[in-house]
């Protein structure tokens, strides 16, 4: 019978193209997307944001992982040199910057790259007011320290913890960069902690917080928020999941609130935050629908 044996033909077929597209989209995932590098061109309209500030641009940059898949000396040059090309007021390095075999604090010290080439192989970059830098979680479970001084040899400003400020077109704009928030084992004293920073600082005009895990966003704006002229947060850490799929999203997101702040621009409390898909892979070697980037954020008011 005829029909018998297309019926029986077909969910055979059916395997076999879902097969080969499973194939094709995992040498995809492995051998092109982790080589590409996007400019993520994005406009942040920002309720409360001083409007004589407005058109600050920042080249935020995270999570380069030096050694991680497609992640090497000339990737870490076309990095410098597309970063350079958007002209930037301020370029912001918001942690990661080394890549470990393996994942923890037990496998941190075996990296895939020196931290020595990472910093050279970053050393150029060309903005305005500089370069401002936090660390990230496998910068700690390496050798903070290590890692912190590598970056600072650029003539790169690291915060932890710390306030910097600039004067854009006369009008104040304030940095604040903080640790890693897996330091963090008492959310409470360290808000308090970082209103002291801030007012210990006695500068004035909005404030734009770097810290490497988007997680910290509701704890420094919710009820133990750090100051009412928080603005925006700059953060990394999720890579955007790395694999972005139709209908599910992104699957596996380390974070503790799953997709939420993922990627993109996202608002809570008031506080408006950026989540850069990052430049390298952690633990998986794979990117699929979410590419390498840097983000170009131009800052505007949208009013009160």
């Amino acid at each position: 019978m005829p029909w018998l044996n297309l019926t029986i033909r077909w969910p055979f077929k059916l395997i076999l193209i879902i097969g080969i597209v499973g194939i094709l989209a995992l040498g995809y995932s492995y051998f092109i997307e982790p080589k590409r590098l996007v400019v993520n061109q994005q406009t942040l309209e920002i309720k409360g944001w001083d409007p004589a500030l407005d058109g600050f641009k920042i080249v935020a940059i995270g999570d380069i992982h030096g050694g991680s898949n497609a992640v090497d000396e000339a990737k870490l040059r076309k990095i410098v040199e597309l970063t350079n090309q958007q002209n930037p007021d301020l370029i912001v390095l918001l942690g990661d910057y080394v890549s470990q075999y393996g994942s923890g604090p037990v496998s941190g010290r075996l990296i895939r790259m020196p931290v020595e080439a990472i910093a050279a192989g970053i050393g150029g970059l060309q903005a305005k007011y500089g370069v401002v830098a936090v660390l990230g979680n496998h910068d700690d479970w390496y050798d903070g320290v290590k890692v912190s001084q590598a970056i600072r040899s650029d003539n790169y400003l690291v915060l932890e913890d710390e306030v910097a400020a600039f004067n854009f077109n006369g009008h104040s704009l304030r940095i604040l960069g903080l640790r890693d928030q897996l330091h963090i084992a008492n959310w409470a004293a360290y808000s308090k902690h970082l209103k002291d920073v801030i007012a210990s600082d006695g500068g004035s005009g909005p404030i734009i917080v770097l810290e490497h895990s988007p997680d910290v966003l509701p704890i420094i704006t919710g009820n133990l928020s750090i100051s009412p002229d928080l603005r925006l947060m700059l953060a990394a850490h999720t890579h955007g999941g790395q694999v972005w799929l139709p209908i599910i999203g992104t699957p596996i997101v380390p974070s503790s609130y799953g997709q939420k702040y993922s990627y993109g621009h996202k608002q809570e409390n008031g506080v408006d935050m950026f989540v850069t898909s990052g430049v390298g892979t952690s633990i998986l070697p794979f990117r699929f629908m979410m590419p390498p980037e840097i983000a170009v954020l131009t800052i505007r008011s949208a009013g009160q």
